[in-house]
């Protein structure tokens, strides 16, 4: 059927072919008049419905013809009025059609998409109103464009003009109702488009993505979580935008989607980790705490499954027990505790090699509870798995001796405890080693010996062996080259050993190393330790009277003869000391019996 007065061309088998379309309908459709193009859309949409029910082939040849002509003659046209007419033109011919559109999606679809690109917004407008036609009449059939039309869409929401923005959301919430009414919607092949779209800060793209992925989850048969970790990133990165409604949308379908992990059986949590600990150092208070909430419950819901996650968990969660924020510290606490007792509890052949280089790391952190924390891992991993942690000795011992001149006493009585623990389990070589990196740390740290050294000494006396201790130090200090480093340090060392609780049970062997009965244990322990004494005269002295070798001592004082004067100085500040500490045990013994008898 033709229009009367319709164009005619020649094909090349010379039958004349009748174009329906006349050169007044085409004039009227490409007119500068609203009305006058809706008019005569309407007369395509007529003809087309026409031709679509016509019984002739020359007829059906014919609709194709039409589309390619309203297509290159007026959507790609210069002339601005023409594109709108061409494109309520191919909406009519969709219209037209009716069921039978979903035959010329392939010509309907293409021109419509690309006038989404005009230069004049009303174009781009009557695109979206003519894509919203042909979409609302081919209905499921347009699935299979549904990649360029989300593209599209994306554009849309974007515009700068707010009818073409008002017309795109009527086209999004057509499109979404055809999505969830379909039972062979491909995600496979959206996924890609959504990654790439949910990195783009345009606040009525994220709109649209986060509304995107709200609507696809809360379809039946389409399993959002088994592509979590595509967009979950995204997701994280819209709680910080400037919006207050994407914010709340990205947060309500967070919360949506860690609800729906802890409630299904299996959900693989590994791709996500990564993620949630890039998240856990964002800048923005909030995102820091939903990523260390997520943490948490992944330790708890995960449990071995994250093993080779540990490392990555720890590392956040470090971050987080140290943060500004009082809430999100609480979070990172539960979370430390958790994945300590997880790890703890974790049974068979597991490589903790990662989690110490991360705590190797956090150890020279800023943040005092971060060291903490750090140095109770280091302790539990010693007591769970002491030969992992030993061979890892080269890498360990210079970030603990770094540590003992940590500004906090905490810190450095952890780390001690940390040594000697790590020391339990090394040889006697290894261990001399230790003590020898110590003595080393204490001549490079004038000012740590001064302040902590006594502390140190104690602290590993009394946590170790006093008198392993004292005799590797005596033997190590016996080969220093720092003659007068020698000599302060004996002097420490002495003072402590006349002085500290820790020490009464190498007092003990020192006074019976010149009994009768001695052991050749006892001896060796006088020995080594008198020969290092011996560059402190004073200190030589007392380790003699502490030994009651009274005979070494008379000995010791004439050969230092030349000078008496200052030995006499020296024994009579000994001696003044000796008595103020005696007068010291007896005040403290009275209180105790005083304590006694008022308990009494």
């Amino acid at each position: 059927m033709a229009e009367s007065g319709a164009v005619t061309t020649s094909s090349t088998s010379e039958r004349e072919f009748v174009v329906p379309l006349s050169q007044n309908l085409q004039q009227r459709l490409g007119d500068r008049q609203y009305e006058k193009r809706k008019g005569a859309a309407l007369e395509v949409e007529n003809l087309v419905k026409q031709l679509a029910e016509s019984k002739a082939p020359a007829d059906k040849d014919a609709i194709p013809v039409v589309i390619d002509l309203l297509e290159k003659k007026f959507t790609r046209s210069v002339n601005a009025n023409f594109r709108k007419g061409g494109l309520i033109g191919l909406a009519g011919t969709a219209i037209g059609l009716m069921h039978n559109a979903e035959l010329y999606l392939d010509a309907l679809i293409p021109p419509v998409l690309h006038c989404f690109d005009d230069t004049e917004a009303r174009v781009r407008y009557y695109a979206c109103e003519s894509l919203y036609n042909i979409v609302k009449v081919a209905r499921g059939a347009i699935l299979k464009y549904f990649n360029q039309i989300f593209d599209g869409l994306c554009k849309l929401f974007a515009d700068v003009d707010t009818d073409v923005k008002n017309g795109a959301h009527l086209l999004d919430r057509l499109v979404k109702d055809i999505v969830t009414e379909s039972e062979v919607f491909d995600v496979d092949m959206f996924i890609p488009l959504l990654q790439n779209n949910i990195r783009k800060s345009n606040p009525y793209i994220r709109q649209l993505i986060v509304g995107w992925i709200t609507v696809l989850d809360s379809v039946p048969d389409i399993e959002m979580l088994d592509y979590l970790p595509d967009f979950l990133d995204g997701l994280f990165n819209m709680l910080s935008d400037g919006n207050r409604e994407i914010r709340q949308a990205a947060d309500s379908a967070l919360s949506e989607f860690l609800r729906e992990i802890k409630s299904t059986p299996f959900v693989d949590l590994g791709p996500m980790v990564h993620i949630l600990v890039a998240q856990c150092q964002s800048k923005e208070r909030f995102t820091r705490l939903t990523a260390a909430t997520w943490v948490l419950d992944f330790v708890v819901l995960g449990k071995e499954r994250l093993v080779r996650f540990y490392a990555e968990l720890l590392g956040a969660i470090l971050t987080c027990i140290s943060d500004a924020e009082g809430e999100i510290r609480l979070v990172g606490e539960r979370a430390n505790a958790d994945l300590l007792a997880l790890v703890k509890a974790t049974t068979g052949d597991v490589d903790f090699l990662p989690l110490i280089a991360k705590l190797n790391v956090e150890l020279v952190s800023t943040y005092i509870p971060t060291r903490l924390a750090s140095l109770t891992w280091i302790s539990m991993l010693l007591e769970k798995k002491p030969t992992q942690l030993s061979s890892q000795l080269s890498a360990l011992l210079p970030t603990l001796l770094k540590t003992l001149s940590d500004t906090s006493d905490q810190v450095v009585s952890l780390n001690l405890e940390v040594l000697a623990r790590l020391s339990t389990n090394l040889t006697q070589l290894e261990f001399s080693k230790v003590l020898q990196a110590v003595i080393q740390l204490f001549a490079t740290d004038a000012r740590l010996l001064e302040k902590r050294g006594s502390l140190i000494v104690r602290k590993l006396c009394t946590l170790l062996d006093a008198k392993s201790i004292y005799m590797v130090f005596a033997t190590v200090l016996s080969s220093h080259e720092d003659l007068d480093y020698v000599s302060l340090m004996v002097h420490t060392l002495n003072l402590i050993l006349l002085t500290a609780n820790e020490l009464e049970h190498l007092r003990a062997v020192l006074r019976r190393s010149f009994e009768p009965k001695a052991s050749k244990d006892d001896v060796d322990v006088f020995t080594t330790l008198y020969k290092t004494w011996c560059h402190n005269p004073v200190s030589t002295f007392s380790l003699c009277l502490l030994a009651q070798s009274y005979e070494l001592s008379s000995a010791l004082v004439l050969k230092l003869y030349p000078f008496h004067r200052v030995i006499y100085i020296y024994i009579f500040f000994f001696y003044a000391f000796m008595v103020s500490l005696t007068e010291r045990m007896l005040h403290q013994r009275n209180r105790r019996v005083r304590g006694v008898f008022d308990a009494n």
